[in-house]
């Protein structure tokens, strides 16, 4: 599908980049996120359309805004059967030092009002800053438009004074999380080594480090500190899958 013909102002120069990476996207079978950038150019031509005075332009633009919306109507039916069918997967690779990956950015396409419940399988809830991850992973949970009313977290105990810490502070967030209307159970083994996170609406994310993936920041007062979006991430891959029921750890 060619954007010829879309490049006369910003915003029609917008959509042709969009839908050209679409495209692109595309051809290399990268169905999710060519349908974002499908999704995302043809907003941009309908704005445009809304601008547009010519009818013969006019007609141009609804023909292509047609042909694109056809095209992701084709890709969204087939990731929601690949979803029906248990077999999506997509795969987020994660550089070393690289930003823009906080828990709102990466789980947030995953959230919606239908998610109640969560499974947290991760071995290393251990110390001070694994409970702030952990705490900060149920603060996002608890926002719109989640209505999250069970968490599940199963992680090891720790060893020697440490277990006091993190004991400590597994039942504050779990009071914290009451306050909210949201009950926290904590479970312990000692052989678990997977690390996943399961939404009781069929989404699983398994991230190769767990929820630790955040370098320490420079310093207390060092871009990053509290805008994780802007903290420098350790190299980890992240892999999504879409289950029709999700079981019970």
């Amino acid at each position: 599908m060619a954007e010829s013909g879309l490049r006369q102002d910003p915003q029609s120069t917008a959509a042709a980049t969009v839908l050209k990476r679409a495209v692109e996207l595309d051809s290399e079978s990268r169905y999710p996120q060519a349908l974002v950038c499908y999704q995302e150019g043809i907003d941009l031509l309908l704005q445009v359309l809304k601008g547009t005075k010519d009818n013969t332009k006019r007609c141009n633009l609804r023909e292509k805004i047609s042909k694109y919306m056809d095209r992701a109507e084709n890709i969204k039916k087939y990731l929601d059967q690949e979803k029906e069918d248990g077999k999506y997967h997509k795969q987020i690779k994660i550089e070393e030092n690289a930003t823009g990956f906080s828990y709102e950015s990466l789980f947030r396409e995953y959230l919606n009002e239908t998610v109640t419940e969560v499974w947290i399988e991760d071995p290393y809830i251990r110390h001070t800053h694994q409970l702030y991850n952990f705490l900060r992973f149920c603060e996002m949970l608890i926002k719109r438009p989640c209505k999250v009313k069970t968490i599940h977290l199963l992680t090891s105990l720790d060893e020697g004074i440490e277990q006091v810490q993190q004991s400590r502070g597994l039942q504050e967030i779990e009071e914290s999380l009451r306050s909210h209307g949201v009950l926290l159970e904590v479970q312990y083994s000692s052989s678990i080594h997977d690390r996943e996170i399961r939404f009781n609406n069929g989404w699983m994310i398994k991230i190769g480090r767990g929820l630790d993936y955040f370098k320490k920041p420079q310093s207390r007062f060092s871009l990053g500190y509290c805008d994780f979006d802007l903290r420098p991430c350790h190299e980890t891959t992240v892999d999504i899958f879409h289950k029709k029921h999700t079981k019970n750890i």
